[in-house]
Formats: structure tokens, C-alpha cells, sequence
């Protein structure tokens, strides 16, 4: 058997003194890839240890979903020990992620230019709902907020004017800030390999979901001599939801006109095949809400899997709708192996997910290590820290 390889991110030490979901994601991320990554807590640990629903004290299953393959130290900043302390593990550290705004770093001598001083190679990141160079630099951020501020929460609006705001029924803000800055680390960590240079990272989770959004709700307003429209508007019709058969709901989802063709085809709608909502694109976008809801209109006619088997045979993507409960027995989620049940040293056995992502070289870690009780390894991490 040959030797297991080196983790992607193997030798990669990250100082994280991150908080709830933004920044804890992507540490776990580049945890799960390799790196050792030491989560530093206040004495009171982070505040989603204690969101609910938790099994023990302080270890809820949010804070379990976002902090494995990490070590916890316990450090209390507003002493010069802790301070102390800190700054011992940074001179050896490759990355240090804060939540904590820039100011704040500044009062308690952990600026990235000063941190730089120390240790030239050091990548510091700060995550932040807003950016510094924006009059909304001083304001706290959470997930709600950003999807209200950056037009998120709006797009219900825009697609039914009768309609109030809505948030996504997800912290979409938080996990995409997240991922952007996984991403920024690791192109940070790929300039220092070229040139030796540490430099300073700042992902702003406003602006993240705000140019999110504008991929394709940009629109029209990307031309300047055009009149100024945001809105994709195949996103904005109602009709875009999921259909019901004659016993549950299923997206179907042409697409292309071959795709369409073959659609009316396979419902025995030869009579749309020369229709210009079938070969003309153009045509097809500006009429899609009717188009869309022809669809819902024949969808009753057949069960779910009849359409399922249906649109496989004329190759239409197609999907029955699900709840999250269903997952786990989902055939496709089943082969992937993407639950993973692991042994926790005080919650037992508990249930998480594995990246998502393969490399034929390479892996994420084999040696899976449970999110941390808090402080569980303060002694192992300063044992290891040389005196000034």
C-alpha cells in the first residue's frame, strides 16, 4: 500500500481568533486541508458554542459544524500574559484570521504592521462586515443586516412588488464570506511561496455578497448607455419554483432549444416545436415566465417519478424537490459517503459532513479531530511556546 501523501495544506499554521460562522468556516476549510489551525477563545469561548441546540454545555451543533480539525487554546486578551502569549505563537505562525474590528487589534498592539515587524512572512486577514474604506467601516455586522444592506433580502421585492423583504433562509452572508476568505488565504499563502512576503488581507462581507448578487443581477445596468435595470429577470419571474405533479413538487428545467425541443417532444406538444419561445432565445427570455408556466401547467398530468423518468430519457435536467430531513437517504448523497459519523470525546457519536471537494494527488485530512471543548488545548499549544 502506498504511503498516504502530505495534506494540501501540511505545514500551515493559522492563529484564528475568529467568532461565530464568518471566519470559522474558513478556517475549518483550510483545516480540513491540512493546516493546523489554533482557535484562541476568550475565557467565555465563542459565543456560538452556546447557540442552540447543544447536547452539553457550550458545544452546540453549529459550533460543532464549523470548528473540526482545530485546537482551542484559551487567552484573555485583556491581560498582558494573554497578550504575551499571543504574540509568542504569532512570531512562528503563517496566518492570523481575526473577527475582531481593526481598531480593536490596534489597542491591544496586534495591527498587522506591527504583527509584521515581528514575523515578515506572516499573512494577517481580518474579516468584517464592511470594508475599510467606506463610511460603513464602523458598524457591526451580522447576517441579517448584510442581506438587507447588499439587496439580498430585496430580490423578493423585485420579483413581487406585493411582497415584503425577505432574508434567505440560510446565513448566506456569513458561509460566503467564509469561502471568500478560505480562497484569499490561500492565494496569500501562494504569493508568500513566490516572492517570501507576508501582506495584509481584509474580507468585507458586504461588499462579498454584494458582488455575489451582481453576477448576473448586475443586467442591464453593466452597459452605461443602456437605462440603468438590476435584475436578472429569469431569477425574478414568480413562476421560477418548483412545480407540482400529481404527488409532490419537481424542478424541470429546460434550458437550451435543443432542450425545449426535446421537452414538447417528450410531452407530445409537437405543435411548439417551431414556436418562437422554443427556437429563439431571445424570444424565449423575454416571454420566460409564460414559458415557465406552461410547464406548471403540465406538470399535474404525471407523478414525480413518471417525470422523472420522462425528462431522463429526453436528457431535460430534472430533480424532485426534497427536505433536508430526506438527505440522508438520498441515493447519491448515500454513495458519496458525504455524512460522516465520528466519535467525539464528549458528545459521542456525532454526525458531520466531508469536504466537498476531490484532488487525485491529495486529500483532506484522514485524521478528522472533533471541534475542541474550550481551552482543551491550552497546555499542549503554551507548553510549546518559547519565553521572551
Amino acid at each position: 500500500m502506498s504511503e498516504a501523501r502530505p495534506a494540501l495544506l501540511s505545514g500551515v499554521r493559522i492563529i484564528d481568533m475568529t467568532s461565530v460562522v464568518f471566519g470559522p468556516l474558513a478556517t475549518q476549510m483550510l483545516g480540513d486541508l491540512g493546516a493546523d489551525v489554533i482557535k484562541v477563545e476568550s475565557p467565555e469561548g465563542d459565543i456560538l458554542r452556546h447557540v442552540q441546540p447543544a447536547q452539553s454545555p457550550g458545544m452546540g451543533a453549529a459550533f460543532l459544524g464549523v470548528n473540526r480539525n482545530k485546537r482551542s487554546v484559551v487567552l484573555d486578551l485583556k491581560t498582558d500574559d494573554g497578550r504575551r502569549s499571543l504574540r509568542r505563537l504569532l512570531r512562528d505562525a503563517d496566518v492570523f484570521i481575526s473577527s475582531i474590528r481593526p481598531a480593536a487589534l490596534a489597542r491591544l498592539s496586534l495591527a498587522p504592521d506591527a504583527l509584521r515587524r515581528e514575523n515578515p512572512r506572516l499573512i494577517t486577514v481580518v474579516t468584517v462586515g464592511f470594508g475599510s474604506d467606506g463610511p460603513y467601516r464602523h458598524k457591526p455586522a451580522y447576517d441579517d443586516s448584510v442581506q438587507a444592506a447588499s439587496g439580498m433580502a430585496g430580490l423578493a421585492t423585485m420579483r413581487d412588488p406585493g411582497a415584503p423583504p425577505s432574508y434567505a433562509p440560510t446565513i448566506l452572508a456569513d458561509k460566503l464570506g467564509g469561502v471568500t476568505a478560505a480562497w484569499a488565504v490561500m492565494a496569500a499563502l501562494y504569493h508568500r511561496e513566490r516572492t517570501g512576503e507576508g501582506q495584509h488581507v481584509e474580507v468585507p462581507m458586504f461588499e462579498t455578497l454584494a458582488s455575489f448578487l451582481l453576477v448576473e443581477h448586475m443586467a442591464a445596468a453593466t452597459f452605461e448607455n443602456l437605462p440603468q435595470s438590476f435584475g436578472y429577470s429569469r431569477m425574478l419571474v414568480p413562476h421560477r419554483r418548483p412545480v407540482q405533479t400529481k404527488d409532490g413538487y419537481i424542478t424541470i428545467l429546460p434550458y437550451s432549444n435543443a432542450q425545449w425541443a426535446r421537452f414538447f417532444r417528450a410531452i407530445g406538444r409537437e405543435d411548439m416545436l417551431c414556436h418562437p419561445w422554443v427556437t429563439n432565445m431571445d424570444e424565449r427570455s423575454r416571454n420566460i415566465g409564460a414559458v415557465y408556466d406552461m410547464v406548471a401547467q403540465f406538470a399535474p398530468s404525471r407523478t414525480t417519478q413518471e417525470w422523472i423518468d420522462l425528462m431522463g430519457e429526453a436528457d431535460i435536467p430534472v430533480m424532485p424537490v426534497r427536505m433536508l430531513p430526506d438527505l440522508p437517504q438520498d441515493s447519491h448523497i448515500k454513495a458519496t459517503g458525504f455524512f460522516q459519523r465520528v466519535a467525539h470525546p464528549t458528545e459521542g457519536a456525532i454526525w458531520t459532513t466531508k469536504p466537498p471537494v476531490k484532488f487525485s494527488a491529495t486529500s483532506a485530512r484522514h485524521d478528522l479531530r472533533p471541534a475542541p471543548r474550550l481551552g482543551e488545548h491550552s497546555e499542549e499549544i503554551l507548553s510549546g511556546v518559547v519565553e521572551d
